[in-house]
């Protein structure tokens, strides 16, 4: 995208929240490493012009593909994405738990949030949790549903999660 491109959609960004009166505080793109490979000083600039409309950002599938931890240092994150890959096997796998004990860790100290991915049993959430993940995304809290059934699930009084 050329520089022109570039600022003219950035202005259509930010014109497009006024008008719909959306807070880009409750927007968060997530991007992978992939889409930073090649072209990483360009996304930081354009990461931090959109930063500061108020838009924050997400790693996606951390510790997958191109991911590096030159990106955690530059990229302006807010939070890292846990890759399901690593918490589908959490409790048969070894290195599974090294992983993402380190991640959520890392996360923590460069003050990122860290939500773990594919957590789909009690036991993911409980391990997660005991290791200070405090976000995660799953079947074990709800499968895709329609728009509408999604509007009750969220108005219902939470599950208990002992």
């Amino acid at each position: 995208m050329t520089w022109i491109r570039w600022c003219r959609w950035l202005r259509l960004t930010s014109n497009a929240l006024e008008r719909s009166g959306a807070s880009p505080h409750k927007l968060k793109l997530e991007l992978t490493a992939s889409t930073v490979i090649g072209k990483v000083e360009d996304t930081i600039e354009r990461m931090h012009q959109l930063k500061a409309l108020g838009i924050s950002f997400a790693m996606d599938d951390f510790g997958t593909g191109y991911s590096s931890l030159q990106y955690l240092k530059r990229l302006p994150l807010d939070q890292i994405k846990i890759d399901q890959s690593f918490v589908r096997d959490l409790h048969q796998d070894p290195d599974d738990m090294a992983i993402v004990e380190t991640i959520i860790a890392m996360g923590r100290s460069l003050g990122l949030n860290v939500i773990a991915e594919g957590v789909e049993t009690m036991e993911h959430w409980r391990y997660l949790n005991a290791h200070q993940c405090h976000a995660y995304q799953g079947y074990y809290f709800c499968k895709p549903v329609p728009a509408e059934e999604m509007a009750k699930h969220c108005l219902a009084p939470p599950p208990m999660l002992s």
